[in-house]
């Protein structure tokens, strides 16, 4: 329409199909299930997040102690045993 040209706006443009964006593309409308998916994003990345944390901190060791405290020496499982200054 005529108020679109003047005002500075435009009809949507015809875009390549192939193209791929994580963003939604060039005119993405938010999906009706948007929470639902958002929920399921957040539940895999924590399914797999901890499950890693996990073996990380069974696996990490110190074979000299460190000069300061680090953060991860509360839940390591072999901190005090690889550090003889801890509680």
């Amino acid at each position: 329409s005529r108020s679109l040209v003047v005002m500075g706006g435009d009809r949507k443009f015809h875009y390549p199909k192939y193209v791929w964006s994580p963003a939604g593309g060039w005119w993405n409308h938010t999906p009706k299930n948007w929470q639902r998916n958002r929920l399921l994003a957040f539940a895999a990345v924590a399914g797999l997040a901890v499950p890693i944390c996990m073996v990380s901190s069974a696996n990490e060791r110190r074979p000299i102690p460190p000069r300061e405290f680090i953060l991860s020496q509360l839940w390591c499982d072999h901190a005090h045993e690889d550090d003889d200054r801890l509680p």
